[in-house]
Protein backbone atom coordinates (compact mmCIF):
# COMPACT_ATOMS: atom_id res chain seq x y z
CA UNK A 1 0.00 0.00 0.00
CA UNK A 2 1.12 3.59 -0.90
CA UNK A 3 0.80 6.26 1.53
CA UNK A 4 1.80 10.01 1.37
CA UNK A 5 1.60 12.69 3.46
CA UNK A 6 0.86 15.72 2.50
CA UNK A 7 2.98 18.04 4.88
CA UNK A 8 5.40 17.10 7.28
CA UNK A 9 5.25 19.35 10.48
CA UNK A 10 4.07 18.08 13.60
CA UNK A 11 1.06 16.29 12.83
CA UNK A 12 2.03 14.66 9.91
CA UNK A 13 5.18 13.59 11.16
CA UNK A 14 3.66 11.91 13.85
CA UNK A 15 1.02 10.23 11.61
CA UNK A 16 3.64 9.74 8.74
CA UNK A 17 6.21 7.80 11.03
CA UNK A 18 3.74 5.56 13.03
CA UNK A 19 2.52 4.25 9.67
CA UNK A 20 5.77 3.35 8.25
CA UNK A 21 6.24 0.85 10.82
CA UNK A 22 4.24 -1.42 8.87
CA UNK A 23 7.18 -2.51 6.77
CA UNK A 24 3.87 -3.27 4.47
CA UNK A 25 3.51 0.03 3.51
CA UNK A 26 5.39 2.39 1.73
CA UNK A 27 5.10 6.22 3.28
CA UNK A 28 6.13 8.70 0.99
CA UNK A 29 5.86 12.74 1.61
CA UNK A 30 5.02 15.54 -0.43
CA UNK A 31 7.97 18.32 1.45
CA UNK A 32 9.90 21.22 1.13
CA UNK A 33 13.20 22.49 1.56
CA UNK A 34 15.32 21.06 4.26
CA UNK A 35 12.53 18.49 5.23
CA UNK A 36 12.67 16.84 1.36
CA UNK A 37 16.32 16.15 2.26
CA UNK A 38 15.95 15.37 6.06
CA UNK A 39 13.79 12.14 5.39
CA UNK A 40 15.63 11.08 2.60
CA UNK A 41 18.31 11.12 4.60
CA UNK A 42 17.07 9.90 7.76
CA UNK A 43 13.53 8.62 7.16
CA UNK A 44 10.99 9.40 9.42
CA UNK A 45 11.67 9.54 13.05
CA UNK A 46 9.63 10.14 15.70
CA UNK A 47 10.56 10.08 19.49
CA UNK A 48 8.01 8.72 22.19
CA UNK A 49 8.17 7.29 25.01
CA UNK A 50 11.85 7.89 25.85
CA UNK A 51 12.97 6.03 22.48
CA UNK A 52 13.21 7.18 18.57
CA UNK A 53 11.56 5.10 16.02
CA UNK A 54 12.96 5.56 12.73
CA UNK A 55 11.05 3.94 9.20
CA UNK A 56 12.37 4.78 5.44
CA UNK A 57 10.96 7.77 3.58
CA UNK A 58 11.09 9.11 0.28
CA UNK A 59 10.73 12.53 0.15
CA UNK A 60 9.64 15.05 -3.11
CA UNK A 61 8.67 18.16 -3.95
CA UNK A 62 7.35 16.98 -6.79
CA UNK A 63 3.89 14.77 -6.66
CA UNK A 64 4.71 13.65 -10.20
CA UNK A 65 7.35 11.93 -8.71
CA UNK A 66 5.38 10.66 -6.31
CA UNK A 67 2.55 9.26 -8.03
CA UNK A 68 -0.30 7.77 -7.51
CA UNK A 69 -1.07 6.58 -3.91
CA UNK A 70 -3.94 4.54 -1.95
CA UNK A 71 -4.01 6.87 0.91
CA UNK A 72 -3.29 10.73 0.86
CA UNK A 73 -3.19 12.60 4.49
CA UNK A 74 -3.09 16.44 4.11
CA UNK A 75 -2.11 17.55 7.32
CA UNK A 76 -0.81 21.28 6.07
CA UNK A 77 -1.74 24.35 7.47
CA UNK A 78 -4.46 26.11 6.02
CA UNK A 79 -2.45 29.10 4.31
CA UNK A 80 -0.33 26.63 2.24
CA UNK A 81 -3.74 25.38 0.75
CA UNK A 82 -4.50 27.67 -1.91
CA UNK A 83 -0.61 26.46 -3.36
CA UNK A 84 -0.65 22.88 -2.79
CA UNK A 85 -4.25 21.55 -3.38
CA UNK A 86 -3.95 22.10 -6.82
CA UNK A 87 -0.89 20.17 -7.00
CA UNK A 88 -2.09 16.85 -5.87
CA UNK A 89 -3.83 15.52 -8.45
CA UNK A 90 -1.11 12.84 -9.84
CA UNK A 91 -1.42 11.27 -6.52
CA UNK A 92 -5.12 10.84 -6.54
CA UNK A 93 -7.35 8.80 -8.66
CA UNK A 94 -11.32 7.91 -8.08
CA UNK A 95 -9.97 5.15 -5.10
CA UNK A 96 -7.44 7.14 -3.47
CA UNK A 97 -8.90 8.24 0.07
CA UNK A 98 -7.94 11.78 0.83
CA UNK A 99 -7.64 12.31 4.72
CA UNK A 100 -7.76 15.80 5.73
CA UNK A 101 -6.07 15.75 9.01
CA UNK A 102 -6.11 19.57 10.16
CA UNK A 103 -6.63 22.26 12.42
CA UNK A 104 -10.06 24.35 12.19
CA UNK A 105 -12.73 23.64 9.62
CA UNK A 106 -11.76 22.17 6.21
CA UNK A 107 -12.51 23.40 3.15
CA UNK A 108 -15.40 20.42 2.73
CA UNK A 109 -17.16 21.09 5.34
CA UNK A 110 -19.79 23.42 4.24
CA UNK A 111 -20.26 21.54 0.78
CA UNK A 112 -24.04 20.37 0.53
CA UNK A 113 -24.64 25.00 1.97
CA UNK A 114 -22.15 26.12 -0.94
CA UNK A 115 -24.03 24.05 -3.49
CA UNK A 116 -27.11 25.16 -2.40
CA UNK A 117 -26.63 29.12 -2.25
CA UNK A 118 -23.93 28.77 -4.80
CA UNK A 119 -21.58 30.89 -2.38
CA UNK A 120 -18.64 29.76 -0.95
CA UNK A 121 -17.30 30.22 1.96
CA UNK A 122 -14.14 32.39 1.47
CA UNK A 123 -12.45 31.92 5.21
CA UNK A 124 -11.92 28.08 4.21
CA UNK A 125 -13.03 27.77 0.33
CA UNK A 126 -11.69 31.27 -1.21
CA UNK A 127 -14.17 31.29 -4.79
CA UNK A 128 -14.56 27.51 -4.67
CA UNK A 129 -11.35 26.81 -5.50
CA UNK A 130 -10.37 24.38 -3.28
CA UNK A 131 -13.44 22.44 -3.96
CA UNK A 132 -12.32 22.35 -7.32
CA UNK A 133 -8.56 20.40 -6.49
CA UNK A 134 -9.98 17.17 -4.97
CA UNK A 135 -13.39 15.18 -5.84
CA UNK A 136 -15.54 15.08 -2.65
CA UNK A 137 -16.02 11.76 -3.01
CA UNK A 138 -12.53 10.81 -1.80
CA UNK A 139 -12.01 12.93 1.23
CA UNK A 140 -11.93 11.26 4.67
CA UNK A 141 -12.54 13.54 7.64
CA UNK A 142 -10.21 13.01 10.49
CA UNK A 143 -9.65 14.95 14.12
CA UNK A 144 -6.66 14.85 16.05
CA UNK A 145 -6.53 14.73 19.93
CA UNK A 146 -2.99 14.50 20.02
CA UNK A 147 -0.09 16.62 20.65
CA UNK A 148 3.76 16.79 19.38
CA UNK A 149 6.18 19.02 17.92
CA UNK A 150 8.81 19.57 15.10
CA UNK A 151 11.99 19.55 16.82
CA UNK A 152 13.97 19.92 13.63
CA UNK A 153 13.26 18.93 9.93
CA UNK A 154 11.98 15.72 9.87
CA UNK A 155 12.17 15.05 13.84
CA UNK A 156 9.04 14.37 15.46
CA UNK A 157 8.50 14.72 18.71
CA UNK A 158 5.08 13.46 20.85
CA UNK A 159 3.96 15.46 23.38
CA UNK A 160 0.52 13.88 24.84
CA UNK A 161 -2.82 12.55 23.49
CA UNK A 162 -3.19 9.43 20.86
CA UNK A 163 -7.08 9.63 19.24
CA UNK A 164 -7.41 10.00 15.56
CA UNK A 165 -10.96 10.29 14.74
CA UNK A 166 -12.19 9.53 11.45
CA UNK A 167 -15.60 9.39 9.02
CA UNK A 168 -17.63 10.27 5.99
CA UNK A 169 -18.02 13.79 5.25
CA UNK A 170 -21.56 13.05 4.54
CA UNK A 171 -21.95 11.26 8.07
CA UNK A 172 -22.96 7.73 8.52
CA UNK A 173 -19.96 4.93 8.42
CA UNK A 174 -18.15 3.07 5.79
CA UNK A 175 -15.91 -0.30 4.86
CA UNK A 176 -13.37 2.32 3.81
CA UNK A 177 -13.31 4.09 7.16
CA UNK A 178 -13.34 1.27 8.96
CA UNK A 179 -10.40 0.03 6.67
CA UNK A 180 -8.55 2.89 7.40
CA UNK A 181 -9.51 2.59 10.97
CA UNK A 182 -8.21 -0.43 11.70
CA UNK A 183 -4.81 0.82 9.77
CA UNK A 184 -4.52 3.58 12.53
CA UNK A 185 -5.07 1.25 15.54
CA UNK A 186 -2.45 -1.14 14.13
CA UNK A 187 -0.23 1.69 13.56
CA UNK A 188 -0.40 2.59 17.82
CA UNK A 189 -3.36 4.83 17.75
CA UNK A 190 -6.78 5.37 19.43
CA UNK A 191 -8.87 5.30 16.64
CA UNK A 192 -12.05 5.85 16.28
CA UNK A 193 -15.09 5.46 13.35
CA UNK A 194 -17.73 8.25 13.75
CA UNK A 195 -21.12 8.27 12.25
CA UNK A 196 -20.70 12.51 12.82
CA UNK A 197 -17.08 13.76 11.79
CA UNK A 198 -18.58 17.33 11.30
CA UNK A 199 -19.83 17.67 14.64
CA UNK A 200 -16.70 15.88 15.64
CA UNK A 201 -14.73 18.62 14.00
CA UNK A 202 -16.76 21.50 15.12
CA UNK A 203 -16.48 20.09 18.93
CA UNK A 204 -12.89 20.63 18.64
CA UNK A 205 -13.06 23.69 16.97
CA UNK A 206 -15.57 25.01 19.93
CA UNK A 207 -12.71 24.38 22.19
CA UNK A 208 -9.72 25.98 20.56
CA UNK A 209 -11.18 28.94 19.04
CA UNK A 210 -10.88 31.41 22.05
CA UNK A 211 -7.35 29.95 23.54
CA UNK A 212 -5.89 29.88 20.22
CA UNK A 213 -6.66 33.81 19.08
CA UNK A 214 -6.14 34.91 22.45
CA UNK A 215 -2.65 33.08 22.88
CA UNK A 216 -1.80 34.60 20.02
CA UNK A 217 -2.61 38.02 20.62
CA UNK A 218 -1.48 38.10 23.93
CA UNK A 219 1.68 35.61 24.19
CA UNK A 220 0.21 33.54 27.24
CA UNK A 221 0.04 29.88 27.45
CA UNK A 222 -3.44 27.92 27.80
CA UNK A 223 -3.12 27.74 31.36
CA UNK A 224 -2.58 31.58 32.00
CA UNK A 225 -5.17 32.30 29.72
CA UNK A 226 -7.90 30.61 32.26
CA UNK A 227 -6.41 31.76 35.13
CA UNK A 228 -7.45 35.53 34.68
CA UNK A 229 -11.48 35.25 35.53
CA UNK A 230 -11.85 38.42 32.87
CA UNK A 231 -10.46 36.08 29.92
CA UNK A 232 -12.36 33.10 31.26
CA UNK A 233 -15.53 34.55 31.10
CA UNK A 234 -14.67 35.79 27.62
CA UNK A 235 -13.78 32.71 26.20
CA UNK A 236 -16.62 31.11 27.58
CA UNK A 237 -18.83 33.93 26.09
CA UNK A 238 -17.89 33.47 22.69
CA UNK A 239 -18.34 29.28 23.17
CA UNK A 240 -21.98 30.00 23.84
CA UNK A 241 -22.08 31.82 20.89
CA UNK A 242 -20.21 28.96 18.64
CA UNK A 243 -22.74 26.73 20.77
CA UNK A 244 -25.73 28.40 19.25
CA UNK A 245 -24.29 28.77 15.89
CA UNK A 246 -23.32 24.57 15.30
CA UNK A 247 -27.50 23.76 16.62
CA UNK A 248 -28.18 25.63 13.23
CA UNK A 249 -25.57 23.56 11.34
CA UNK A 250 -26.27 19.93 12.53
CA UNK A 251 -23.42 20.03 15.28
CA UNK A 252 -25.17 20.58 18.97
CA UNK A 253 -22.51 20.71 21.81
CA UNK A 254 -23.57 19.21 24.98
CA UNK A 255 -20.74 20.28 26.99
CA UNK A 256 -20.85 23.76 28.73
CA UNK A 257 -17.70 25.90 28.44
CA UNK A 258 -17.03 25.61 32.32
CA UNK A 259 -16.41 21.96 31.92
CA UNK A 260 -14.23 22.34 28.82
CA UNK A 261 -11.91 24.45 30.25
CA UNK A 262 -11.40 22.75 33.34
CA UNK A 263 -10.14 19.66 30.80
CA UNK A 264 -8.40 22.37 29.08
CA UNK A 265 -6.27 23.27 32.37
CA UNK A 266 -5.22 19.39 32.70
CA UNK A 267 -3.01 20.13 30.28
CA UNK A 268 -1.02 22.70 31.68
CA UNK A 269 1.25 24.96 30.67
CA UNK A 270 1.21 24.78 26.56
CA UNK A 271 1.58 26.72 23.41
CA UNK A 272 -0.92 26.87 21.25
CA UNK A 273 -0.88 25.87 17.17
CA UNK A 274 -1.35 29.91 16.71
CA UNK A 275 1.40 31.01 19.51
CA UNK A 276 3.80 29.00 17.89
CA UNK A 277 3.05 30.02 14.14
CA UNK A 278 3.53 34.01 15.72
CA UNK A 279 6.59 32.98 17.03
CA UNK A 280 8.18 31.45 14.42
CA UNK A 281 7.10 34.38 12.40
CA UNK A 282 4.36 31.74 10.21
CA UNK A 283 0.95 32.93 8.74
CA UNK A 284 -1.46 32.01 11.14
CA UNK A 285 -4.86 29.36 10.79
CA UNK A 286 -7.06 32.31 11.61
CA UNK A 287 -9.47 32.02 8.70
CA UNK A 288 -10.11 28.20 9.38
CA UNK A 289 -10.36 28.31 13.25
CA UNK A 290 -12.48 32.06 13.62
CA UNK A 291 -12.84 33.71 10.52
CA UNK A 292 -15.10 30.38 9.61
CA UNK A 293 -17.24 31.06 12.39
CA UNK A 294 -17.53 34.67 12.27
CA UNK A 295 -18.28 34.03 8.32
CA UNK A 296 -21.13 31.60 9.00
CA UNK A 297 -23.11 34.24 12.07
CA UNK A 298 -22.79 36.57 9.23
CA UNK A 299 -24.61 34.21 6.82
CA UNK A 300 -26.79 33.01 9.18
CA UNK A 301 -27.95 36.64 10.51
CA UNK A 302 -26.76 35.43 14.24
CA UNK A 303 -25.13 38.09 16.73
CA UNK A 304 -22.17 37.08 17.77
CA UNK A 305 -20.70 40.19 18.85
CA UNK A 306 -17.86 38.43 20.97
CA UNK A 307 -16.81 36.19 18.11
CA UNK A 308 -16.22 39.24 16.01
CA UNK A 309 -14.29 41.20 18.68
CA UNK A 310 -12.19 38.43 18.99
CA UNK A 311 -12.15 37.60 15.76
CA UNK A 312 -10.93 41.38 14.55
CA UNK A 313 -8.38 41.75 17.10
CA UNK A 314 -6.35 38.90 16.28
CA UNK A 315 -6.93 39.55 12.70
CA UNK A 316 -5.40 43.37 13.17
CA UNK A 317 -2.83 41.55 15.12
CA UNK A 318 -1.42 39.37 12.70
CA UNK A 319 -2.01 41.73 9.75
CA UNK A 320 0.43 44.53 11.63
CA UNK A 321 3.16 41.67 12.43
CA UNK A 322 2.76 40.39 8.54
CA UNK A 323 1.01 37.23 9.64
CA UNK A 324 -1.98 37.03 8.03
CA UNK A 325 -3.41 37.60 4.78
CA UNK A 326 0.00 36.05 2.78
CA UNK A 327 0.38 32.17 1.94
CA UNK A 328 3.01 29.91 3.58
CA UNK A 329 4.10 27.30 1.40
Amino acid sequence: MKICIVGTGAIGGFIGARLAMNKDFTVNALARGESVHALNKHGWRLEQDGETIQSPCFASDSTAELGLQDIVFIALKTPALPQVLPTLAPLIDENTLVVSAMNGIPWWFFRDLEESSHRPFQSVNPKGQHSLAIPYENIIGLVVHAAAIRKEPGVIQHKAGNTLIIGEPKGGKSERVQMLADILSDAGFESKHSDNIRAEIWFKLWGNMTTNPVSAITGATADKILQDPLVRKYCSAIMNEAAIIGEHIGCKISEDPETRHLGTEKLGAFKTSMLQDVENGRAIELDSILGIVYELSQRLGIESPNIESLFGLTRLFATTKGLYGKSDT
